[in-house]
């Protein structure tokens, strides 16, 4: 409510895409900035303003007001329970299966045993620096922001991986570990959190066993509700309802993946490269198949557009502690520590095997970014001492993350591309 006005969530809906258009009319026509970082960055500069505008003027209440309506919209729900099952579905719609099976293994390795890796060393770190700046956050709580940290954000990698210049494979291997690590991801920090809030004591046998139940209940659920749709596709031919089907399967499937407690962002994921491969390629007429992935363009140009507004807004509710500022910034060097040391050790064990080129390391490392999930599980946290740490980090890693290396990763991977070609020349 905003001096007696009830912000209704249509009426926040309409905020947000005002915002969306509006903004990503500017960047287009002024900046040319990849539209995640663009969004962001504005969204962020603009609240921002809002707040020096307070500094400035006694007496002014716009911050506040910024503050009521974000807080109004449900980040989190909007998000995991919302945009974020179409937006896995519309992303690995577009995955080409059999340039992703070249980079399987990387994508297993690196979507596992490597956030688990990252998770630990960030854990680690974050324990560090928090003592480094004077503040005493138990090591479980630490491990929780290097669980919700580490698993790199589908919906941000694969919009800037459209205007980077890297191989098939290498581009589908990034997009697959993006798709299938923030599943896992979810879950372990889920494991986490329970232990961190003495819900459930820790046990490595019970840790498996969930993670298998989530992650590999979440690959069979994909592959049931990709396979009906499939089939239901190839029985007919009307572009309408095969698009209605393709709505069916991830509104439908995401929300059955929480009724039977399996992994609905999994899920999504398989679902998406089953339709986008084999659906696509033989149970679509031509019509239909260019209806149903023009309409799953759209609606994942339209979400990211609203995600990137949202995660820009959110900067209003940063608590001021230079303390706990000064922490997120110092992890931002230790979040893109944990991701090179879980990229490279994974990638060299492998390499007398296979190897997905020059780029791959720069690609992974710095393409690896941070965005909407990691924000969406840190505001889930409950209220304590130890969630303004978490969520103040979170929100200055993914801003990093999304301008810095989104707006910078198109341009260093071409200048890493001329000069080894002028080496090679030379």
């Amino acid at each position: 409510m905003i001096h007696g006005l009830v912000i209704t969530p249509l009426d926040a809906a309409a905020v947000l895409i005002v915002l969306a258009a509006l903004l990503g009319y500017i960047n287009h026509r002024f900046l040319g900035l990849p539209q995640s970082v663009g969004l962001t960055m504005m969204s962020a500069i603009a609240s921002l303003i809002v707040v020096g505008i307070d500094l400035l003027v006694p007496g002014s209440q716009f911050a506040a007001e910024i503050v009521r309506f974000v807080a109004s919209i449900d980040f989190r729900d909007t998000l995991m329970n919302g945009m974020l099952s179409f937006l896995l579905f519309a992303g690995a719609l577009h995955v080409d299966w059999s340039d992703m099976k070249r980079g399987g293994w990387p994508i297993l390795i690196l979507s596992t045993i490597g956030v688990l890796i990252s998770t630990v060393l960030i854990g680690g770190g974050f324990r560090l620096l928090a003592g480094l700046v004077g503040l005493d956050v138990p090591f479980v709580w630490c491990l929780v922001f290097g669980a919700l940290i580490s698993p790199t954000d589908p919906v941000a990698v694969m919009g800037v991986l459209k205007r980077a210049a890297v191989s098939p494979t290498l581009e589908a291997t990034v997009a697959g570990e993006s798709l299938f690590n923030d599943g896992v991801g979810v879950v372990v920090f889920a494991i986490i959190l329970a232990t961190a809030l003495g819900t459930e004591p820790f046990s490595a046998g019970r840790a498996a066993h969930l993670f298998l139940v989530e992650a590999g209940g979440g690959v069979l659920l994909g592959l049931a509700t990709g396979w009906i749709g499939y089939r239901a596709m190839r029985s007919i031919d009307d572009y309408k309802l095969e698009v209605l089907i393709s709505l069916a399967i991830v509104m439908g499937g995401y929300t059955l993946a929480g009724w039977v407690h399996v992994s609905g962002p999994v899920a999504m994921a398989v679902a998406g490269l089953l339709i986008g491969n084999e659906g696509v390629a033989t149970a679509m007429s031509d019509t239909t198949r260019d209806y149903l992935l023009k309409f799953w363009s759209l609606i994942d140009d339209i979400l990211n557009a609203v995600l990137f507004v949202l995660i820009g807004l959110e900067v209003v509710t940063i608590p001021s502690d230079m303390r706990l500022i000064v922490l997120g910034l110092a992890a931002i060097p230790l979040v893109l520590l944990a991701r090179a040391i879980s990229v490279t050790g994974p990638l060299a064990a492998m390499r007398p095997f296979l190897t997905l080129g020059p780029l791959a390391l720069p690609t992974l490392i710095w393409g690896g970014l941070r965005g909407g999930i990691s924000v969406a599980l840190a505001l889930g946290l409950p209220e304590g001492p130890a969630r303004s740490i978490a969520l103040t980090a979170t929100y200055i890693v993914v801003l990093f993350s999304v301008i810095v290396q989104g707006g910078s990763i198109a341009r260093l991977l071409a200048w890493l591309t001329v000069r080894r070609a002028a080496s090679d020349g030379s």
